[in-house]
């Protein structure tokens, strides 16, 4: 007797949902809370703080609440907009703690560097932290109008010294040209304390380096109210504060920006083949008007005048090229060259030049001596340049070029004197 097969049937199979994949309920107040506990056992030790620390991280989501992390770890507890302590969460539990950067003692360099200790090595424990930290840093540095003078003055202390070690960048600082903290003067109060510890860790150069290479160095002045915003203000405030370096740097950055707009306004104007005139007009208002000194504008003159051609690149065709393009703007290198000081800073500058392009090497005594007859260099010059102050970029080569030229020189003004007095 034949039976049936059965009939195949599916069977369910229930997947099991693996704790990676299940979604976590965001919960910052318990986070808060477990962060506080830990913090208040330590009865402020700064050595017991960062070891609980390290030690939570590994039962603590710090990836997912960083920013809580560190809103406790400076303020004391949850930061909310306008910079008040959030209240929320279990009320048989603490809210805030003391064990915070807020809330040290004094508002110094050496206790503040206590909890300076405490970021670095949790940041280098946990390398994740890095991007979130510095978030954080901006972020209260634009809550700082709901914090008190106390609070602010400890916060730009270890802000000052968080820059000056690299655990955050100047990109921080764009914090301070919120409108709110500008209009209530916040802003420039911050940065003369930022300003005072960074500079006390490191030398100027490195934090006008650091502040250039976040593109915050030319934009300093916005510190100041729109109805106080100028140069004498901003120089005057800082050089009170005993940081004229600040104010020095200000005043560097402005005048590189202003080279900067006035060879590319230069050079517009050449590429248009303006008129010579108008050119002068225009090298003159930079000395006159935008305080540039003469080797200044010369220099740009001549970067700009020989950044416009695309040269030859043989060396006996550049040279007459280069005769025929400088003798249109000579006129303009005379007039901005006038003191003993520009005209060397050119010739330096000329010879560096034809040291750098190679094929221009043959061209140096060429442009010098049409320099000479075109009034823009002096023989006193000339001689002072091959006698000592020439750069040592290619000065076996340049020397020998011009040789007979400067004896040439020395020659006619000894028979100059002779004449003069017979």
């Amino acid at each position: 007797m034949s039976q049936k097969a059965e009939k195949p049937t599916l069977s369910g199979t229930r997947l099991k949902t693996r704790k990676r994949d299940e979604k976590e309920k965001y919960d910052p107040h318990s986070f808060r809370d477990a962060i506080i506990q830990g913090l208040n056992e330590t009865g402020g030790d700064l050595e017991k703080v960062t070891k609980f620390l390290d030690v939570a991280g590994s039962r603590l989501n710090y990836r997912r609440y960083a920013e809580v992390l560190f809103d406790v770890l400076f303020a004391g507890g949850i930061l909310a907009p306008g910079g008040f302590i959030v209240e929320e969460g279990d009320t048989t539990k603490p809210s805030r703690t003391d064990v915070c950067v807020f809330k040290c003692d004094e508002a110094t360099h050496d206790k503040i560097k206590g909890f300076y200790e405490v970021f670095y090595k949790l940041i280098r424990r946990y390398k994740y932290l890095e991007k979130a930290f510095e978030e954080e840093v901006r972020k209260v540095l634009v809550f700082q109008k709901g914090f008190t003078d106390d609070e602010r003055k400890k916060l730009g202390i270890i802000t000052g010294q968080l820059l000056a070690c690299g655990l955050c960048s100047a990109r921080v600082l764009t914090a301070l040209f919120e409108e709110h903290l500008v209009k209530e003067g916040i802003s420039l109060d911050s940065a003369a304390e930022i300003f005072e510890e960074w500079l006390s860790l490191k030398d100027v150069r490195e934090v006008f380096s650091a502040l250039k290479k976040m593109q915050v160095d030319t934009r300093l002045q916005e510190l100041l109210p729109l109805n106080k915003r100028n140069k004498e203000t901003y120089c005057t405030y800082f050089r009170e504060k005993g940081l004229g370096a600040i104010a020095d740097m200000q005043m560097s950055s402005q005048a590189s920006k202003a080279k900067k707009e006035a060879q590319e306004l230069l050079s517009e104007m050449i590429t248009n083949e303006s008129p010579v005139a108008d050119m002068l007009e225009f090298c003159q208002d930079l000395i006159q008007k935008q305080g540039m000194s003469e080797t200044e504008v010369t220099i740009t003159i001549w970067n700009t005048v020989m950044m416009a051609v695309e040269w030859n690149k043989k060396e006996d065709l550049v040279a007459e090229q280069a005769m025929k393009h400088l003798r249109v703007y000579t006129p303009l290198l005379a007039d901005s060259a006038k003191s003993a000081k520009a005209e060397l800073s050119l010739m330096l500058r000329v010879q560096e030049f034809c040291y750098e392009n190679m094929n221009f090497l043959k061209s140096f005594q060429k442009i010098i001596i049409m320099l000479y007859k075109t009034d823009v260099l002096s023989e006193d010059t000339i001689v002072r340049w091959y006698k000592q102050a020439h750069s040592p970029k290619g000065k076996s080569v340049f020397l020998d070029q011009m040789k007979s030229f400067v004896e040439w020189l020395e020659k006619a003004e000894e028979e100059s004197d002779e004449e003069e007095e017979a």
